[in-house]
């Protein structure tokens, strides 16, 4: 079998190829719960008695699928499901960036930001190793030095850099897997139909913050991951890109700036490439959002790429995401109005506070004065 095309064709190809050897496999099956990363619930057929090899050629620069374990499908409700055995990884890829020279520039530019969510989400992951960190971090210079000129100018050496990036983060990801960015993703981007590059973009930098916290509600749990090392992680990339760090911050760490120097770095690209940064931006209906909200977080939660994920999220803290995502600056625009509001009123009752006990002293005082007097 010759699955020739982006995301979308191989992965419909790969599991084609399931169906027409196993014809009682459903979806359902394939995406059914896991107990562990690579451990099942639901066991995955052996592939080959029918189509002895699969050779996958990549015409786009983002979802690596030519060399993934991954299958992403879409049921009849719409639900999009990463469907993960390693019997889908193709036998062979064919990458040459010769078939993506003709590509429209927004698919370059949400392709090559959905392999820059692989890179990162695989460096961070709980999962991630020193065979997959060197992937990761190569793949990101590749992207980040070279997708913004593939987009404006469609330089044939960008061009290659960008789709070798991608395939790099792929291999990446096949073996450290992914986070809640793609969980996500994957949820909001099927209720709204939206590319789904620019979904994973515009979740990317708020699940960066998310999991930077080193008291995290619930660490990610694997061999070996004992600690939370996520803002360590972010700010090793953003040390390994040579970004040049934000101005000083009270209380804010060297890690803390290079995380913020990353996720600067994205936004310049989403403005290059002319990428919203907020669904509202995007045109998204809120009122279609709120209604949804509770279920996307419940399903995102339910994603098979979330237990990879080294912050372990509860729904409200998706539902949170989410929000920040939805309404970008906005959002946190109006979260710094309410912190300041509570601090005014914090400060306004230590001073009720402050002047009640002088009152009651001078009162206790004045009894004092008068059963002395007395």
């Amino acid at each position: 079998m010759i699955c020739l095309g982006g995301g979308s064709p191989m992965d419909a190809g790969k599991f084609i190829r399931v169906v027409y050897e196993s014809p009682d496999f459903s979806v359902e099956d394939a995406a059914a719960r896991f107990l562990e990363l690579r451990k099942r619930t639901c066991p995955f057929p052996v592939l080959g008695s029918k189509i002895k090899k699969v050779v996958c050629i990549p015409t786009t620069s983002g979802t690596a699928s030519e060399v993934t374990p991954f299958s992403v499908i879409t049921d009849d409700e719409g639900m999009k499901h990463p469907l993960f055995s390693y019997q889908l990884t193709p036998d062979m890829a064919i990458v040459d960036s010769t078939f993506c020279e003709k590509l429209p520039k927004s698919l370059v530019a949400f392709a090559g930001i959905d392999a820059i969510t692989h890179a990162v989400e695989a460096y961070v992951s709980v999962a991630s190793n020193e065979f997959t960190e060197g992937h990761s971090l190569k793949s990101l210079k590749l992207l980040t030095n070279n997708l913004v000129d593939s987009y404006m100018t469609g330089n044939s050496k960008a061009r290659e850099a960008v789709h070798t990036g991608a395939t790099l983060a792929g291999l990446a990801f096949s073996n450290s897997f992914l986070g809640i960015c793609h969980s996500l993703a994957h949820k909001f981007g099927a209720a709204f139909h939206l590319p789904h590059g620019m979904t994973c973009g515009i979740f990317l930098p708020h699940v960066i913050r998310y999991n930077s916290s080193l008291t995290p509600t619930r660490m990610g749990i694997y061999p070996g991951y004992d600690y939370p090392k996520a803002l360590k992680r972010y700010a090793r990339i953003a040390e390994y890109l040579n970004l040049p760090l934000p101005a000083e911050q009270e209380g804010a760490t060297m890690e803390e700036r290079r995380k913020e120097a990353f996720i600067t770095k994205l936004y310049d690209m989403y403005t290059a490439m002319n990428v919203p940064k907020s669904f509202k931006e995007a045109g998204c209906d809120e009122d279609k959002f709120l209604s949804l909200i509770d279920e996307l977080a419940l399903k995102a939660f339910d994603d098979q790429c979330t237990p990879a994920n080294p912050r372990f999220p509860l729904v409200e803290e998706l539902k949170e995401i989410l929000k920040q995502a939805f309404y970008g600056a906005e959002y946190w625009n109006e979260e710094v109005q309410r912190e300041n509001k509570l601090a005014l009123s914090s400060s306004e009752e230590v001073m009720t506070a402050d002047t009640e006990s002088q009152t009651t002293m001078e009162t206790s005082e004045s009894f004092v004065m008068g059963d002395l007097s007395d």
